[in-house]
């Protein structure tokens, strides 16, 4: 199966599944694929009933809403990429811009570690990117012990970071205070990256979607950074 053929029968698969089970899909979807990664990138993605209570400010209840839906999800999407792909287990991860109407997920081979790529993945302003997001880390939690970053495609770039978690948060989890947990960290981690003039500096670019996801099991975290293409 060639590369864009597998391409459209997972965005196929993957807007059929969303719409039958939020009762809208999103309008349009991109799928990018690396060695390692699958990041799905979905648009337009927001149903009646949400949009009318985002619009009462209850963006934690849709929020907790998504991740009930996705729960049920996230087996039927791996077991298909296994099915489509030959991939025996996936680690996968997903994130929300619901201003932007916007999600990402995305899939990883279980057991390839983000910095063991096949070949190299270099691109120019790489080194600085991964200073700026060790400064955001660090505003946070701590800076990261490891940070990996694949630039997919001239608008998808995706940063994978692990050693993040601090004693506190560590404890915190142990608590079963996860959700609300991982809301706070998501809403300061984008607050620092949403709109960061150095990284759209250093890459050249305009951000136009900042997702970010994390496996506090593994102390993981993956980010996407869409980007506007350059002319």
């Amino acid at each position: 199966m060639n590369k864009n053929s597998f391409q459209n029968k997972i965005a196929s698969h993957i807007g059929k599944m969303l719409r039958d089970a939020f009762g809208k899909g999103p309008q349009s979807i991109y799928v990018s694929i690396d060695r390692t990664f699958i990041v799905i990138y979905l648009r337009n993605f927001l149903t009646p009933t949400e949009k009318l209570l985002l619009s009462q400010g209850q963006i934690r209840l849709v929020q907790h809403t998504r991740d009930i839906v996705m729960a049920s999800l996230i087996p039927e999407i791996k077991a298909y990429l296994t099915l489509l792909a030959g991939i025996n287990t996936v680690d996968f991860y997903y994130d929300w811009e619901l201003h932007n109407r916007s999600g990402v997920l995305i899939a990883r081979q279980a057991g390839v570690w983000v910095d063991e790529p096949q070949i190299p993945s270099v691109y120019k302003g790489q080194e600085k990117l991964h200073q700026e997001i060790g400064w955001v880390s660090d505003q946070i939690q701590k800076r990261p012990e490891e940070i990996a970053s694949f630039m997919i495609n001239d608008r998808t770039l995706l940063v994978a970071r692990s050693g993040v978690l601090i004693d506190l948060t560590k404890e915190l989890i142990r608590h079963q205070l996860e959700e609300p947990l991982k809301q706070a960290i998501n809403h300061l981690e984008k607050k620092y990256l949403r709109n960061n003039t150095s990284i759209e500096q250093i890459l050249n670019t305009t951000l136009v979607d900042v997702f970010v996801d994390w496996d506090f099991a593994s102390d993981t975290s993956m980010m996407v950074l869409i980007l506007m293409p350059v002319d």
